[in-house]
């Protein structure tokens, strides 16, 4: 009862679905054009370009967010030497009206390739001889796209939508690594699970934080169930 009438576990919660409103979609966008246009390619371009992109997901995420950091920083990084060049002052992207949309970026630039790979992999699992029929009905590349192989790979977007909602409910890493360095725009309550961990370790309130952890974990177990509800016709489930 004290967790879900806690203001600051309540806008933590309103947070990450915030995040998750703007990120998950970004994401899907992202890893869906990726996939249709390397699965469009036959040469070796397109097992270059899919390593490319998968390898931010290989990246340790503690070590991606540094990597970040130091992009994003407005004294050593090499947005502030770009700006200089023009005699403009860089942005201040881990500041606190910017930080929502700089940890959408790394968390976008992190796991896209991931699921661009998942999508690619349902995308060769396709019968090449319905292409075939498609383009002997007359059907062009867009149209392919949008009729035949986007609706038959549902299920896997489905599962990625899926994975990407409860990651995002469980955000923790990358806004505690770029707390210190972002000026103030990230509190200890930030988010659930920062939350949590701020009570248990800096305020030794281990019986609260523990509440808050199975509050966060219920919302997460509603939040699944009543989404895999909702999309059982496209994730076959009956």
């Amino acid at each position: 009862v004290r967790a879900f009438s806690d203001p600051l576990f309540l806008s933590g919660i309103g947070r990450v679905l915030l995040f998750a409103a703007v990120m998950i979609p970004a994401q899907l966008l992202i890893a869906l054009a990726a996939a249709l246009v390397l699965d469009s390619l036959s040469s070796w371009l397109s097992k270059l370009s899919r390593l490319f992109i998968f390898i931010p997901y290989a990246i340790p995420v503690v070590i991606g967010a540094l990597m970040w950091s130091f992009l994003f920083s407005p004294r050593f990084g090499p947005a502030a030497t770009l700006f200089s060049i023009v005699g403009l002052e860089a942005p201040e992207f881990l500041a606190p009206g910017s930080i929502f949309g700089s940890l959408v970026n790394i968390v976008t630039w992190q796991w896209s390739g991931y699921y661009m790979i998942v999508i690619y992999a349902a995308l060769r699992s396709i019968d090449p001889s319905i292409y075939e029929a498609a383009r002997i009905d007359g059907a062009n590349g867009w149209q392919t796209a949008l009729r035949i192989k986007i609706p038959m790979i549902s299920s896997s977007m489905v599962m990625i939508i899926m994975f990407a909602l409860i990651g995002t409910l469980q955000f923790f890493t990358e806004p505690v690594v770029l707390r210190n360095v972002a000026q103030g725009a990230i509190d200890a309550s930030y988010t659930p699970n920062m939350y949590a961990y701020s009570l248990a370790f800096s305020y030794s309130q281990f019986n609260y934080a523990s509440a808050i952890a199975f509050s966060l974990g219920i919302l997460v177990f509603l939040g699944s169930f009543l989404f895999l509800f909702l999309t059982r016709k496209q994730s076959g489930l009956k």
